[in-house]
Formats: C-alpha cells, structure tokens, sequence
C-alpha cells in the first residue's frame, strides 16, 4: 500500500501544489520549510538589486534568469523580515545546462555565455574542423545564472543539483 503523501499545513490549507522545480532565492531552507515559513511579503523581491527575484507560483518568491543573474549582494537575505534568508542554508545548489539549441552545437560561433561568466567555469573546447563547443567546470560555477539571460536562443536553463 502506497504511503501518503506528506502535506505542510500551508500546502493542504491553501489546497495548491508546489512549484518543486521553483528555485528560490539564495540562502533559502528545503522547499517544504520554505513555503511553510515564508509569508510571501515581497520584501525579498524588491530588495533584489538585479531583479532575478519574482513573484512566483502561489506568490512565492524563486528566481527568473532569464531576467538576470544573482550578484549574492545579500540584500535579499538582510530584507527578509521572518529570517527564512540565512547563512545557516547553503547559498542554493543549481547548476547551468546547456541544450542542443545552443548555437555552438549547431556549428555557429558564439561565446556569449563564456564572455558573460565572471568565474570562468564556462569554457569552449576547441573540435578539429568544427566549432568549439561549451564546457561547463561545474567545480567552478557559483550558480550566479548571469550566462542565462544573454544567451541569443536561450539555450541555457538553470536546474537544481540532484544530490548524490
């Protein structure tokens, strides 16, 4: 027999289903502590410096690259009024993947996402022949999403890391 589902008091009161794949602002607690703590002020969002922050589904805040990335100026964290937004959490674990819609891997030349990447975790691997192609050094990506919004055919998406 399958077990049920557990539901915060929040999620069965308000009768909506969680948007899991919403990443939330940095610093943030696990989805379900998250959406059980934050009162959906906006503080957050309109602290936000580079207006990667929005109003999302249910009225949470999580995050749009497409917009723009995050500069971690922590003013996000210093605007939350219930202290969701703390240190104690680790800043988030995403990470950029590149499609096959990138031009690149279409055999044209562009290096945007590279140019715009600040810690140089994007590289482009020279092909005998062909057009060099993305590599990301995970290792080094700080999950900024700055290579996101630039990118001419939106090609790069920013996912939540799947722990191992």
């Amino acid at each position: 027999m399958p077990t049920p589902p557990t539901l915060s008091r929040r999620s069965f009161l308000g009768g909506r289903k969680r948007n899991s794949d919403a990443i939330r602002p940095p610093w943030s607690p696990s989805e379900d502590v998250f959406t059980d703590q934050c009162r959906r002020c906006g503080d957050c969002i309109s602290a936000c410096e580079t207006g990667v922050l929005i109003k999302g589904s249910g009225g949470f805040p999580e995050a749009d690259f497409s917009r723009a990335g995050c500069t971690f100026c922590e003013q996000c964290n210093t605007a939350c009024g219930d202290r969701i937004l703390t240190k104690q959490h680790e800043r988030w674990k995403i990470l950029p993947q590149i499609s096959q819609q990138c031009l690149a891997r279409n055999q044209i030349h562009c290096r945007t996402c590279q140019e715009l990447c600040e810690v140089e975790a994007i590289r482009f691997e020279l092909v005998p022949g062909g057009v060099a192609l993305p590599e990301i050094d995970l290792s080094l990506c700080s999950g900024c999403g700055e290579c996101v919004a630039d990118c001419p055919v939106e090609a790069i998406k920013m996912k939540k890391a799947v722990d191992k």
